[in-house]
C-alpha cells in the first residue's frame, strides 16, 4: 500500500513538476514540445500494451479475448464521451504561437485546463488498476509512462493561463488541482480492483483503452502538425524502446 501511495503522489506530482518548468520555460518551441510529447507517447503506448492489455488477457480466464477487447473499447468510448462533453481545446496550447493565442479569453483557457483535469482521472485509474492486479513491475511501468506524459502536460497549461491574465500563484494552484485529480484516480483504480478480482480483466483493458485513446487522439495529433514529424516519430520509437528495456529489467 505504501508503494501505491508513493506512486499516486508521484504521478500527480509530475504535473506539478511540469507546471514549475512551464513557469521557467514560458516560450518552449514546437519542435521541443513535439519531441517530448512523442517520447511520452511511445512510453504510454508500450505501457498500455505490456502493462495493461496483455495482463488483461492473462487474468481473463474464460472468454479472455472478448473481455479484453470489450474493455479496450469501453475505455476509448469513455474518453470519447468526455471529449464531447468537455472539448479539448488543442489550439490553446501552442507553445510559440502568435498574438491570437495571447488574446484567448479566460473562459476558454479554463475550459482547456478543466478538460486536462478530467482526462487525468482515467489516467490515474490506469495507474491504480495496475497495482490492483498485483503485478508491481508492470504497475510501476504504467506509472512511469503516465508520469512522463504528465510533465509536458503540466508545462503546456501554464503559458495559456498566464497569457489570459491568471496570476502565477493561481495558475500553479490550478495545475496542482489537475495533479490531485490523478492521485484520486489512482486510489479509485487500486481499491476498485482490489475489492473485486472479477472485474480485473475488464478494468485492465479499460485502462489500456483509455491510454491508447489518449496517445492517438491527444498526443500524436499534437506532435505531427508542426513540421517535426520525423523527429517526433523517432522520439516515439525511443520511448517505446525505453519501456521495453524497463519491462525486461524489472521482469
Amino acid at each position: 500500500m505504501r508503494l501505491v501511495i508513493l506512486t499516486a503522489f508521484g504521478v500527480g506530482g509530475a504535473t506539478v513538476i511540469g507546471a514549475v518548468l512551464g513557469f521557467i520555460f514560458k516560450r518552449i518551441s514546437h519542435r521541443f514540445s513535439d519531441i517530448v510529447l512523442s517520447f511520452a507517447a511511445g512510453i504510454m503506448l508500450a505501457a498500455s500494451v505490456i502493462g495493461l492489455i496483455l495482463p488483461s488477457l492473462d487474468y481473463g480466464g474464460e472468454f479472455a479475448l472478448v473481455k479484453t477487447i470489450v474493455g479496450i473499447f469501453l475505455g476509448a468510448a469513455c474518453l470519447n464521451l468526455i471529449d464531447k462533453l468537455v472539448p479539448h481545446l488543442h489550439k490553446l496550447v501552442g507553445p510559440d504561437d502568435t498574438e491570437e493565442h495571447r488574446k484567448s479569453n479566460l473562459n476558454k483557457v479554463l475550459l482547456f485546463v478543466l478538460a486536462i483535469g478530467i482526462h487525468n482521472l482515467p489516467e490515474g485509474i490506469a495507474a491504480g488498476v495496475g497495482f490492483g492486479s498485483g503485478d508491481t513491475s508492470g504497475a510501476l511501468m504504467i506509472a512511469i509512462g503516465i508520469a512522463l506524459q504528465n510533465v509536458p502536460e503540466g508545462m503546456i497549461i501554464i503559458g495559456p493561463m498566464l497569457s489570459a491574465g491568471v496570476k502565477p500563484m493561481k495558475a500553479f494552484v490550478i495545475a496542482l488541482i489537475t495533479g490531485i485529480v490523478e492521485v484520486v484516480g489512482t486510489f479509485m483504480g487500486y481499491f476498485a480492483v482490489s475489492i473485486s478480482t472479477v472485474v480485473l480483466p475488464v478494468a485492465l483493458a479499460f485502462a489500456g483503452g483509455t491510454m491508447l485513446y489518449v496517445v492517438s487522439d491527444e498526443m500524436l495529433s499534437e506532435t505531427h502538425g508542426h513540421g517535426s514529424q520525423r523527429g517526433a516519430t523517432y522520439a516515439l520509437l525511443i520511448g517505446f524502446a525505453v519501456m521495453l528495456v524497463t519491462d525486461y529489467l524489472l521482469g
